[in-house]
């Protein structure tokens, strides 16, 4: 783990292993890098960058008003600045898929591909509402495995869970204190989110149409709730050449570690290997 300081001041930790092509990878809103251990074992000939966003993991809090999709794309842009990565491929999950999408946009040289991981540009108001009810906010149960039996039952439409998986997760985003689990990110961060979802919703769009030129793939939980798949449908249609699978078993979000989100993984990446890295 190391970290750099961005624009503002700001300690912002990462990850960098590996050789090969670059893809740096952003995780969910409430997540850390993390959120990347068990696709990584799969990716073994690629250069894994990994950040954690503000107010997440070992970065610095900075405060609601920096939690914002804009100033984390442009921490992430700094982070390649830092290690001196002309371009690299985006992997985003959720959250992460939102900032890849405002790079597409604003920093479109710096891409060699976007793979989203269950988001596109219009987002269920259902999921979201999902999201209101636990973000900023500490799990009632008291320790990990507690929250682990509990996370089956809670996390509806995922089948087929890897034996282990739930503990895992539950001890990669919390931590176990005398006083109950707790999270690993600023409590702060609800306020930025809901601030970030009043009013009518932006309109995304042109932020799809702004890969234009990148390889694109999309992985979708086949059970999401906050990415439809009329909306993934769409996606397609606007480009037709986008490398896409609807993982069975899963909902909002899938780990990565599926066969059909390694399959999407491996030829999104062969396609983004192809383009120039200078």
């Amino acid at each position: 783990m190391g970290e750099f300081e961005a624009s503002d001041g700001a300690r912002i930790a990462f990850s960098d292993e590996g050789a090969g092509l670059p893809v740096l990878c952003l995780a969910g809103l409430t997540r850390t890098l993390a959120d990347f251990d068990y696709v990584a074992p799969h990716l073994p000939d690629v250069r894994l960058i990994r950040m954690d966003y503000r107010g997440r993991g070992g970065s610095e809090w900075t405060g609601p008003d920096s939690y914002t999709v804009p100033r984390e794309a442009r921490d992430a842009v700094e982070l390649l600045d830092h290690l001196g990565v002309a371009k690299a491929a985006i992997l985003g999950t959720s959250r992460g898929g939102l900032n890849g999408l405002f790079l597409a946009a604003t920093a479109h040289d710096r891409l060699l591909g976007l793979c989203l991981n269950d988001v596109g540009p219009e987002i269920e108001r259902a999921g979201l509402e999902r999201i209101f009810d636990y973000v900023g906010r500490n799990p009632a149960s008291a320790t990990h495995d507690a929250l682990a039996a509990r996370l089956p039952a809670v996390m509806t439409g995922f089948d087929d869970v890897p034996d282990g998986r739930w503990l895992e997760d539950a001890r990669r985003h919390y931590h176990e204190t005398a006083d109950g689990l707790r999270i690993n990110y600023d409590p702060a961060l609800r306020e930025a989110f809901l601030a970030a979802f009043q009013g009518d919703p932006a309109d995304l769009w042109p932020l799809w149409q702004a890969t234009r030129d990148l390889p694109v793939a999309l992985i979708r939980g086949g059970n999401s709730d906050l990415l439809s798949a009329a909306v993934a449908e769409r996606m397609q249609q606007m480009r037709p050449d986008l490398i896409r699978a609807d993982v069975p078993g899963r909902a909002h979000v899938p780990w990565l570690d599926e066969p059909a989100s390694l399959e999407v993984l491996a030829r999104w990446l062969e396609a983004c290997s192809e383009r120039p890295q200078g």
